[in-house]
């Protein structure tokens, strides 16, 4: 694996091959009536369809598949919301290793099953009081596993970037590109194969309002650390940008949309009724920038990444519901 300190388009093509044939390649969707709702030509990659039902398979795929020997054998580790414990889990079984997922005590009870459904083992944390990376990593040392970090490692950004470069790839060139930001590294690949197959395309970042980190950080130069968010788009959750994916997303990245819960609802009822398909709410900020035209200028050719779709039955339900009427 290419050891660079910098995330390149090398990385994420030599990522590209590492995964190829496991991870799934996703479908390039359509919508006549999404071009007329926002005036733009819209291309949707479906990461809903890829392996444990969202893109984080890809990094943690390409990170846990070149481990060593000795590693395999130790097992690794991870703290995530969901679909990166579920990724690292489904990895880790799939190259005969072990995985120990740290978890916070209010993850969707989807999420924690299909991460036990895979093999690990789950551990919890409280969100609104714990430090998932301290406690991790002291989980991780305390039982002699390796880490594999939800975005703060360029295999991890170089895999999710292999969901641009596929999108490119059938595509052509693009105008822009609308992918969900949470930690940062779905974007930090993206942005490195957008730009660097096509300098002038424009890379915009989608965050629920509550959730504005990245936001903030760009504006402010500098990360900025806000609150635990308090959102439906508990995939985005993050209180600030990692430190390496900041490094590359204020590089590389145009601007930041923010959409509202109440937005991202409307944009998961569009895609069920009018897609046919069922997106979370973190997998769908990207589609509701879109839908409500922030970020998207009439005319454009526009790629929009819809990063998951792990929402249990019972919660679509929930929040897709009309609310009852006085």
């Amino acid at each position: 694996m290419n050891t660079s300190s910098m995330l390149t388009l090398d990385l994420v093509r030599d990522a590209a091959g590492q995964i190829s044939g496991i991870a799934h390649r996703t479908p390039v969707m359509t919508s006549r009536i999404l071009d007329e709702l926002c005036q733009a030509r819209v291309f949707l990659k479906c990461e809903n369809f890829q392996r444990i039902g969202a893109f984080k398979f890809r990094g943690a795929y390409n990170v846990i598949s070149r481990l060593g020997v000795e590693e395999l054998r130790r097992g690794v580790a991870a703290y995530s919301s969901g679909n990166h414990a579920q990724a690292v889990a489904l990895a880790a079984s799939m190259v005969g290793t072990s995985a120990t997922i740290l978890m916070p005590e209010d993850a969707p009870e989807m999420k924690i099953a299909a991460t036990r459904g895979y093999g690990a083992e789950v551990e919890f944390y409280d969100r609104y009081t714990g430090d998932r990376v301290a406690l991790g990593n002291a989980l991780a040392e305390k039982r002699g596993l390796t880490i594999v970090p939800p975005y703060e490692h360029y295999g991890i950004m170089a895999g999710q970037g292999t969901a641009a470069l596929e999108l490119l790839e059938e595509t052509g060139e693009l105008d822009e590109i609308l992918v969900p930001i949470g930690g940062g590294g779905l974007m930090a690949g993206s942005a490195t194969a957008g730009k660097g197959l096509y300098p002038d395309i424009r890379m915009i970042g989608v965050e629920p309002e509550a959730g504005d980190d990245t936001k903030r950080s760009l504006e402010a130069g500098e990360r900025v650390q806000i609150a635990v968010p308090r959102t439906i788009a508990d995939g985005q959750g993050a209180e600030i940008p990692g430190e390496m994916t900041f490094g590359v997303n204020r590089r590389l990245v145009d601007a930041v949309a923010l959409v509202t819960d109440a937005e991202i609802r409307e944009a998961m009822i569009f895609a069920f009724d009018r897609l046919k398909i069922v997106l979370e709410p973190s997998g769908a900020t990207a589609l509701a920038a879109v839908m409500f035209r922030k970020g998207v200028e009439p005319g454009k050719r526009v790629g929009v990444i819809l990063s998951g779709g792990n929402v249990g039955l019972q919660r679509f339900r929930d929040l897709t519901a009309p609310k009852a009427t006085p």
